[in-house]
C-alpha cells in the first residue's frame, strides 16, 4: 500500500536494525485519514469472505480494525491484555510474549463476543515474530470460530513470524512488508499476500 509506505518513509523512525517507531501515526498518535485508507484496503481484500467479526489486540490494532469494521458493517472485538473487574470468568485466553516489551501477557476475549459460527478477520498493527497473531488464532480456535485471514499493517519481513504463519497455511495480508531496517534505512519487500 503506497500511502502507508510513503508515511513510513516520511514519519517513521528507525531506532535499530529491528525496531521501527511509528508512534506519530499508528501507535500513539493516530492519522485518521491513513487509518480510513487502511480500513478500506482490508475491507476490499476481505469483502467476499463472509466475515462476521474482526478480532484484534489492544491497543494499536484497534484503530485500523475499527475502520475496517465500519466499512464492512461488522463488530470489532479486541483482546484485552489486562484483566478488569468487568472482564472475569467466561473468557477465551492465550499467552502472548512481546519481544519489543520483553513481557508475556495473557490476552482475553469474552465468550459473549466470539461464537462458533463467527467468521473472523484478525487485524494487528505489526507482525514480527508472530506471537500476537498466534495468540489471537488460538482464541478464535478455542471459540470454534473460523479465521478467514490475518490483516497486518506493517510486517517485519526480516523476522520469522510471517513465514511461519504462511507455512502453516494462514492467509496473511500485509499492507507494508519491511525487508530491512539496516543503517537506519527502511527497505520494503514486494507485498506477499495469501498463503
Amino acid at each position: 500500500m503506497k500511502a502507508l509506505q510513503d508515511k513510513i518513509i516520511r514519519d517513521g523512525k528507525v531506532l535499530s536494525d529491528t525496531v521501527l517507531k511509528v508512534d506519530s501515526f499508528l501507535n500513539h498518535q493516530i492519522d485518521p485519514q491513513l487509518m480510513k485508507e487502511i480500513g478500506e484496503e482490508f475491507a476490499n481484500r476481505y469483502k467476499d469472505a463472509g466475515l462476521t467479526k474482526i478480532v484484534t489486540i489492544e491497543s494499536s490494532g484497534i484503530a485500523p480494525s475499527t475502520m475496517a469494521g465500519l466499512i464492512l458493517g461488522i463488530p470489532v472485538v479486541f483482546a484485552r491484555k489486562r484483566k478488569s473487574l468487568t472482564l472475569s470468568g467466561n473468557l477465551y485466553s492465550s499467552k502472548v510474549h512481546s519481544f519489543t516489551k520483553n513481557e508475556t501477557n495473557e490476552i482475553s476475549v469474552s465468550k459473549d463476543f466470539l461464537k462458533s459460527d463467527d467468521v473472523v478477520l484478525i487485524i494487528d498493527d505489526f507482525l514480527a515474530n508472530g506471537e500476537a497473531v498466534k495468540g489471537l488464532l488460538d482464541i478464535v480456535e478455542q471459540a470454534g470460530a473460523t479465521a478467514s485471514g490475518v490483516g497486518i499493517v506493517i510486517e517485519k519481513g526480516f523476522q520469522d513470524g510471517g513465514k511461519q504463519l504462511r507455512e502453516k497455511g494462514v492467509r496473511i495480508d500485509s499492507l507494508a512488508i519491511i525487508s530491512s531496517l539496516k543503517d537506519g534505512k527502511v527497505e520494503f519487500a514486494k507485498e506477499e499476500s495469501g498463503r
